[in-house]
């Protein structure tokens, strides 16, 4: 596991674009966080490195999926106002889950245990004011050091 400190949203989102250029279409990525932790702007920096301008990124609480085009694919998952099985079946989101888009899902802890394991899981914990420490495991580590 990779354990990175994020010292300003352009830090932030920059290890979200050093993220972004790891990942493949059909790799999901878990992104735990409390609420302001990070997570959206994270996203713009994997966005960004899939060739979607940053500002184009917008937290989808309320829409649950946002599809964005780039090669491959970007699928932005908005879980935080999902409560059990029901609900989770009701957002689309078995349609677009193993397609050959990245998928990447805020607050992946709603759907309890049934997303796949086989997933990039990424932690962001608030310190304070701007400080984070992001926690990154299935990329390799080695990727890391020069951060």
């Amino acid at each position: 596991m990779a354990k990175l400190r994020s010292r300003s949203p352009a830090e932030t989102e920059t290890v979200g674009f050093r993220v972004g250029q790891m990942l493949s279409g059909g790799m999901i990525v878990k992104l735990y966080g409390d609420l302001g932790a990070g997570k959206t702007t994270l996203v713009k920096g994997i966005a960004r490195a899939l060739g979607i301008p940053a500002e184009f990124v917008v937290s989808p609480s309320f829409t649950i999926i946002t599809e964005y085009e780039s090669s491959p694919r970007l699928l932005h998952i908005d879980l935080y106002r999902i409560d059990g099985s029901y609900d989770l079946e009701s957002t689309g989101i078995w349609d677009a889950i193993g397609s050959d888009a990245v998928t990447v899902i805020e607050w992946p802890e709603h759907a309890g245990d049934e997303l796949p394991d086989d997933s990039v899981i990424i932690r962001i914990e608030h310190l304070h004011d701007d400080e984070r420490v992001i926690s990154i495991e299935g990329i390799d580590e080695k990727y890391w050091h020069n951060m």
